[in-house]
């Protein structure tokens, strides 16, 4: 008889740990995104999904980036180059409140995320031949791995 997957619970509170994952090395983060374009939130989450032994397939981590796209091309991304720009030209309190908007649309696309998360199923972390982490198999769709951070 099969074993069944203990699915972890997937709530708001994993981007807590996620946020204090980032907090250690935000620039290595930030690079990551300038230099090679991914998802932060994503990589973060891949993080938190290998302490918790729940693997994604390269697909699934696709579909997981295919369900903010629209949302990050559009208004995100766009936004963080204005903010970028306007950091040079705008009083320290200014810049702020621009980092805070930033930040409430961060966190709609954690919200559509976990939304996608809740529709996955994961497979047990293992050890296998082919499966390394979801870390390097969501950095591998840029041609990346885990050294990168």
């Amino acid at each position: 008889m099969p074993t069944t997957l203990n699915r972890p619970m997937f709530d708001r509170t994993l981007w807590h740990q996620c946020e204090l994952a980032y907090s250690q090395k935000p620039s290595a983060y930030i690079q990551l995104q300038d230099s090679y374009q991914v998802n932060v939130n994503i990589l973060l989450l891949a993080q938190y999904l290998d302490k918790h032994a729940f693997m994604l397939s390269v697909e699934q981590w696709q579909s997981m980036l295919s369900v903010i796209e629209k949302w990050e091309d559009s208004v995100l991304v766009p936004y963080r180059k204005l903010r970028r720009i306007a950091k040079k030209h705008l009083p320290e309190d200014d810049y702020q409140k621009m980092l805070e908007v930033e930040l409430i649309m961060e966190r709609k696309s954690q919200q559509l995320l976990l939304q996608k998360l809740h529709l996955i199923n994961g497979q047990p972390l293992t050890t296998s031949a082919g499966i390394s982490s979801n870390v390097n198999t969501y950095l591998s769709i840029y041609g990346l791995d885990d050294s990168a951070i």
